[in-house]
Parts: structure tokens; C-alpha cells; sequence
């Protein structure tokens, strides 16, 4: 088993940025694929991106690619997402979910999730 819990989230104005974290417990994590998925109001929860145990990134969905970047320290057992150059559109709450295996986009296919943290961005 694996526990994530997500930090970070806030309210923040446009064009800000924040950094949110996942950590995790449980164990070994460092064998995990991890991704950032994130769901808003009355939509389905979306693919962000995802880092591979030793720290390749993939996969950053459109919207937010140029603007987000995933990182992660094996040590700490932690995942981040730094957010940058925020708009109102990314308000949702953001998850982090990890998996064995390959990094994947499908929410399916994800084993662990966290509670989310809420992300509010104002105009």
C-alpha cells in the first residue's frame, strides 16, 4: 500500500504561481510512477502529467504544458508540481496517483490516490 497526501493548494491571483506537493508513505515509493491529475466543477478529472521513478517526465497535457513542472525526490518521498503563470481556468483540485509499471494518462489505471488540494486561481 501506498499513501499520498497533497499539499499546496491556495488562492492565488492570476499569473501567480504555486508549488504543491504529494507525499507519500507506505511502501517502497521510489518504484512508482507517479502523475498530477486535476478535476474542476462538474468536469472529468483530468491527466496532467505523470514522472517515472527516475524522474523522467511525460506527457504534460497541452494546457498547462510550458506553465507546470513536475519533480520528484526519492529521498523525501515526494512528488511536486510547480504551478506557474496560473489561470482562472486551472482552478480545481489537484491529485497526485501513482502506479507500478509505466507512466500512463488513464485515471483507471492509477492504484493510489490522494484527498486532493484545492487550487483557486482569482482574475
Amino acid at each position: 500500500q501506498v499513501q499520498l497526501v497533497e499539499s499546496g493548494g491556495g488562492l492565488v491571483q492570476a499569473g501567480g504561481s504555486l508549488r504543491l506537493s504529494c507525499a507519500a508513505s507506505g511502501r517502497t515509493f521510489s518504484r512508482y510512477v507517479v502523475g498530477w491529475f486535476r478535476q474542476a466543477p462538474g468536469k472529468e478529472r483530468e491527466f496532467l502529467v505523470a514522472i517515472t521513478w527516475s524522474g523522467r517526465n511525460t506527457g504534460y497535457t497541452d494546457s498547462v504544458k510550458s506553465r507546470f513542472a513536475i519533480s520528484r525526490d526519492n529521498v523525501k518521498n515526494t512528488v511536486y508540481l510547480q504551478l506557474n503563470s496560473l489561470k482562472p481556468e486551472d482552478t480545481a483540485v489537484y491529485y497526485c496517483a501513482a502506479r507500478e509499471g509505466y507512466p500512463d494518462y488513464r485515471v483507471e489505471d492509477y492504484d493510489y490516490w490522494g484527498a486532493g488540494t484545492q487550487v483557486t486561481v482569482s482574475s
